[in-house]
């Protein structure tokens, strides 16, 4: 049974649980909606902060704060019961030591493993002649996990044909993750294999991949295009059916809402003093609805207008918002401290949670203050940060980190990364994608998105951006693959950005 978190056990809860932690080397993470990590103790962190538990870890996808409100140990595993984003994410995570995870494991791994024959035979049939040469997984993100993907060889009398699909859960935002892994597979199994040679690339996929999985195949160079096929699975994978990939030109034909035209809004006095706290530190995004406040990058506090007056509500992530009154007055003096001393490019802790939380949205607020840091040929302002070119949607339509324009009329995607992420290249491509199907409406010209300025007739340019040392191994064999007439470039900046942004190395990549 859960032991609910009050004020009076935070203290007990964090050396309970700190000493559970601490007793194993090495501990298996799972969240209830079924993304698992192997992680490291040292890879996990419980602190109190202004009178919140705190869970801190390092996974794959960078660090994550969790405000933990609940826990049970139960001999095999430890649950905790936490929250994020206002209350937005409430999932159990399960701590399970290595041990045990080695069983759980291979239960997955022989689970996962049945659904890769059963898609090896879903293959088979498609192709009379065809004999499963090889039905595996895929390596899984540590050593001991079972992998996420089927890699699956039919052998046919004078050629190859590489197949694969996903065998785990997914939805439409992992379609990043499975075609670049897809594609360096069957780069890879096409220059080891001997005579016959593997000529053909077969994705098996759900229905909320497909729409997703044709935007960026149409993206890729013809050669590969020609070579690659997708296969609709039904709800029962029972059956197996052909989907047409559409070519570049007729994406351009798809019926886009139109953005609204942007209204110059006037910054509140609340955010105008809250601001004056740190000018250097401080910045502002407008919404309709009020207005947010980050310190480099991170959320901390909220206006809001009601009726005549102007609301102030704070917290980080993982923390309870609170409004702002003489009643919390100390703990908003705490909050500024706390930030001011750990998110910081002089911070003297860096495993700190201020410090290691949202290194994307810290490295973006830096280039929000000066873009020309980046590229001299850029407009300082306007700058659109998390800028979103459809609203909602099933697909869950991510927003670009920056949408700038060069001095030349050129329109100019950012995409940002902090630490290695093998879908770098292949989100870019799609936010060109999206954008220069609103450029060729002529959209981003009516909406004035960047004022009375020019915007010529031409496709906007890709930069990628990440320190020099973190940058995927597979970057370039990615950028290749995408066709020439998405211009990207790479950036690598200084490992040591947070004191101040510089370029390092600029290259054309594709």
């Amino acid at each position: 049974m859960f032991e609910r978190l009050t004020n009076s056990v935070l203290e007990t809860a964090r050396l309970g649980i700190a000493e559970l932690l601490d007793a194993h080397a090495e501990w298996f993470y799972t969240l209830s909606d079924g993304n698992t990590h192997a992680l490291r103790r040292s890879e996990l962190d419980i602190n109190l902060f202004q009178n919140r538990l705190i869970l801190s870890c390092w996974t794959d996808k960078g660090t994550r704060s969790w405000r933990i409100r609940g826990w049970n140990w139960t001999g095999e595993k430890l649950e905790l019961q936490a929250s994020r984003r206002m209350g937005a994410e409430r999932p159990v995570i399960e701590l399970i030591p290595r041990t045990s995870a080695n069983a759980i494991a291979a239960t997955v791994r022989a689970s996962r493993q049945v659904r890769c024959h059963q898609l090896a035979q879903l293959a088979c049939g498609l192709q009379p002649c065809a004999k499963i040469e090889r039905a595996s997984l895929s390596p899984g993100m540590r050593r001991g996990q079972p992998g996420r993907y089927a890699r699956i060889l039919l052998r046919l009398k004078y050629h190859r044909i590489a197949v694969t699909g996903s065998v785990a859960a997914s939805k439409a935002s992992d379609v990043d993750e499975f075609l670049s892994s897809a594609l360096l597979w069957f780069g890879r199994t096409g220059e080891r294999a001997r005579a016959p040679y593997v000529q053909q690339l077969w994705l098996l996929v759900e229905r909320d991949l497909v729409k997703p999985l044709n935007v960026r195949i149409a993206l890729l160079r013809g050669s590969l295009r020609s070579a690659i096929s997708i296969f609709e699975l039904d709800q029962a994978w029972t059956d197996l059916s052909q989907v047409i990939c559409p070519d570049l030109e007729e994406l351009w034909k798809k019926r886009l809402t139109r953005f609204r035209p942007i209204a110059p809004l006037a910054t509140s006095e609340s955010a105008l003093a809250i601001i004056a706290e740190a000018p250097v530190a401080i910045d502002l995004i407008q919404a309709r609805h009020g207005e947010t406040l980050r310190y480099f990058g991170l959320p901390f506090a909220r206006v809001r207008r009601l009726m005549d007056s102007e609301l102030v509500w704070f917290g980080t992530e993982g923390s309870r918002r609170r409004l702002l009154d003489e009643k919390s007055e100390y703990e908003w003096n705490v909050l500024l401290s706390d930030l001011h001393e750990h998110r910081s490019a002089l911070a003297p802790d860096h495993r700190h949670a201020l410090y290691r939380a949202a290194g994307e949205a810290w490295l973006e607020s830096l280039l929000r203050r000066d873009i020309s840091k980046l590229d001299p040929g850029l407009i300082v302002a306007p700058l659109h940060a998390q800028f979103r070119t459809a609203r909602g949607g099933r697909l869950g339509v991510r927003p670009i980190d920056l949408l700038a324009l060069r001095r030349d009329g050129r329109l100019v995607v950012i995409e940002l990364k902090v630490s290695e992420d093998r879908e770098h290249v292949l989100q870019g491509a799609d936010y060109w994608q999206r954008v220069e199907a609103h450029r060729r409406r002529g959209h981003i010209w009516r909406a004035r998105l960047f004022g009375e300025r020019r915007i010529r007739a031409e496709s906007p340019l890709v930069y990628l951006v990440a320190p020099t040392l973190r940058v995927h191994p597979s970057f370039q064999t990615l950028a290749r693959l995408i066709a020439p007439n998405v211009e990207m470039y790479r950036f690598d900046i200084n490992e040591d950005w947070r004191s101040g942004v510089r370029v390092m190395r600029r290259m054309r990549v594709n």
